[in-house]
């Protein structure tokens, strides 16, 4: 098996809240449990301008890294500019939401320290219309 993942191949599933029209991002696992992983998750995703993640936790420990475009993360402590190059790291269960405040699409990877995950939003997220999101292998 290729242990190598074209990203730029992989076809991104498009969410959105159903609240709040500014929830809008699309992404595309690249590995979790299953899928050439065994002890972690990986996901690339692309944040349209004005678009953003929405307000959430992870039942994990999440590390992301931007690849392109500029945003900024918000947290309960605060709201920090990130970019290109820009690394950051969110503890398990602490609520945080990702915004594209730039004129270009967002683009990240997020790297998760686990085989298999859920995060929960505050919001409704479609599809299929649940507050609870994660890898394809997850139970719930």
């Amino acid at each position: 098996m290729n242990p190598v993942v074209e990203s730029a191949e992989l076809e991104r599933i498009a969410v959105r809240g159903e609240n709040d029209a500014s929830v809008r991002w699309a992404g595309a696992f690249a590995s979790c449990g299953g899928r050439g992983a065994t002890q972690s998750s990986t996901i690339v995703y692309e944040i349209e301008p004005g678009g953003r993640l929405g307000w959430h936790t992870d039942a994990t420990e999440e590390t992301q890294y931007i690849l392109s475009g500029s945003g900024e993360l918000r947290m309960e402590s605060g709201v920090y500019p990130l970019g290109p190059g820009s690394v950051f790291v969110i503890p398990t269960d602490v609520r945080h939401d990702l915004a594209n405040t730039g004129q270009s699409t967002l683009r990240a990877v997020a790297f998760f320290a686990a085989a298999m995950f859920t995060q929960r939003f505050d919001d409704l997220m479609l599809p299929p219309r649940t507050h609870l999101l994660g890898t394809p292998n997850r139970s719930g």
